[in-house]
């Protein structure tokens, strides 16, 4: 039986409005076990009113805790993105419950820096944060959606600490978010050129692009060769007309 690596998990906060629950959060993280805290953009960040609420036991968590003005910033070093919503549509189709997300992440986590993306406790999170994540999870609730965010952080960090496969199915690292987000901007430039996207509006069909690969699960190494193959096109777009190619990709 494996269980996840709980050191590779990682509890992300995007524009939490209040200090209490980020307390409340990090009291939670410490009863399952997890350490690592992010906050980007909080509203109010009174060290104070945390720490009080994280309780003493938690406080290493709270003088820890790293915080960010940019959600890109934050999970740049991340390899996958869990993503939180009470809300469903087009764009917000869950892939599990916290449950099944759990023993999902079991294999990935030995291998792979996990964040679990949770949103503001007014809009929760936005179309915009969803395209960074590999997965999303909506907690069952009956009729009455809305969950106080350190409630919500302490059920996934339940079910991930209950959480264990009998296999030991081995999952290499994946591209970090920083990486892929270096890709994606290079396929837009790319795909703008040929014309396959509207200038004005570039970002819903790269919704479809980033929903392919993120079910594919990139490596590094594949990254690169992407980003190998966008440079060598627009390489050729912007030089047709010159008969020379530059030095073709060498194998490593």
């Amino acid at each position: 039986m494996i269980k996840p690596k709980k050191e590779h998990i990682a509890v992300v906060l995007n524009e939490p409005r209040y200090p209490e629950n980020i307390g409340a959060a990090a009291r939670a993280m410490k009863n399952m076990g997890f350490n690592q805290l992010l906050v980007v953009r909080p509203y109010r960040f009174d060290f104070e009113k945390i720490a009080k609420m994280a309780t003493h036991e938690a406080l290493e968590i709270v003088e820890s805790l790293k915080t960010f003005e940019d959600i890109e910033e934050a999970l740049a070093p991340f390899n996958y993105v869990v993503g939180t919503t009470a809300r469903t549509g087009r764009l917000r189709r869950p892939n599990g419950s916290p449950r099944d997300m759990a023993e999902h992440i079991v294999p990935i986590s030995q291998e792979n820096q996990i964040a679990l993306l949770f949103g503001s406790e007014k809009w929760g999170l936005t179309n915009e944060d969803l395209k960074y994540c590999d997965y999303l999870v909506t907690i069952p609730t009956d009729g009455f959606a809305s969950i106080n965010l350190a409630q919500s952080v302490m059920i996934l960090c339940y079910e991930i600490a209950m959480a264990e496969r009998e296999d030991s199915l081995f999952q290499p690292k994946r591209a970090s978010v920083h990486e892929l987000e270096n890709m994606y901007s290079h396929l837009q430039e790319v795909f703008l050129e040929i014309g396959f996207l509207r200038p004005e509006n570039p970002e819903y069909w790269m919704r479809n692009v980033r929903s392919l690969f993120s079910r594919v699960g990139l490596l590094s190494k594949e990254v690169q060769l992407i980003r190998g193959l966008c440079r060598q096109f627009l390489w050729y777009a912007s030089n047709k007309d010159q008969s020379r190619h530059p030095k073709a990709a060498e194998e490593p």
